[in-house]
């Protein structure tokens, strides 16, 4: 993992260490770096409250009991910042990811097992690129717990560090397919 963590490879390409092999990811699409905006701006006072927190774009995370595999979470929240050089972030609450079609199976069969696994993390959260619909996994003692928030009505609320965001402002002025594929709506301007 040391190799991968120093290996610049001359471009603006993101990668995943997965099985000790670099994996190239594909470019956010408008939607995917849209909710990461949102969120981030959303976060942004609730990390500020007591215990103040901390939020990593594109965070380097390590898979637990393993030397091969760092996945880059779209979104980290942490207790701590990390120190001067370290690349990885250590003890997350909160690990985010925006899903995509492309990534989806992938990131619900294997980074959210993963991520599951890291004694630190309280809750993961997944929001859906292409509707209006996130997950919200919340650690309960031994197990983990699925809330569904869907919909422009509903509103996503997080326990780790007290967000609380109506999707309709999350979603706001994204394209989302509503329905058949002649029916695409915008909202907002």
């Amino acid at each position: 993992m040391a190799e991968f963590l120093r290996w610049e490879d001359g471009t603006d390409a993101r990668y995943e260490l997965v099985g000790g092999a670099p994996v190239a990811m594909a470019p956010p699409g408008v939607a995917h770096g849209r909710l990461i905006a949102r969120l981030c701006g959303a976060l942004a006072s609730p990390l500020r409250c007591p215990p103040p927190s901390m939020a990593q774009v594109m965070a380097a995370i390590a898979a637990p009991d393993r030397d091969d595999t760092c996945y880059i979470a779209d979104l980290a929240v942490a207790s701590r910042p990390p120190r001067p050089g370290q690349q990885l972030l250590s003890e997350p609450l909160l690990m985010i990811e925006v899903l995509c079609p492309g990534t989806a199976i992938y990131d619900r069969q294997t980074k959210v097992a993963d991520y599951r696994r890291i004694p630190s993390v309280r809750e993961i959260l997944l929001v859906d690129s292409s509707s209006v619909f996130a997950e919200v996994l919340k650690r309960e003692g031994d197990r983990w717990v699925t809330e569904v928030v869907q919909g422009r009505d509903a509103v996503l609320t997080l326990a780790s560090n007290g967000l609380t965001v109506p999707m309709s402002e999350l979603y706001e002025g994204i394209e989302i397919q509503d329905g058949s594929e002649t029916d695409l709506r915008v909202t907002g301007a």
